[in-house]
């Protein structure tokens, strides 16, 4: 299973969103650390589970449930929503 995958599969364990969409832009970053090995992706969730939570919480939600997977994940760019955000 890729990294990619691994990150999809797991935001979805813990957040049952309603969209999710998880890039790898490694590509974008050559030449910067931890590119060679699809270290940098990018995440947009909707779920329900963010409602009440600010935008740091909700950050700091998604930081934890991939925290088995931090070494392998060199940058994280987030965008968390709640149902109707978009």
């Amino acid at each position: 299973m890729s990294l990619r995958d691994a990150i999809e599969a797991r935001l979805k364990d813990v957040f049952a969103p309603e969209e999710l969409l998880v890039t790898d832009d490694s590509l974008q970053h050559v030449g910067h650390a931890g590119a060679g090995d699809g270290g940098h992706y990018s995440v947009l969730i909707v779920s329900d589970r963010f409602r009440e939570q600010g935008l740091l919480e909700r950050h700091r939600m998604v930081y934890d449930a991939l925290a088995s997977l931090r070494k392998e994940i060199h940058a994280l760019s987030i965008r968390a929503l709640i149902p109707g955000d978009i």
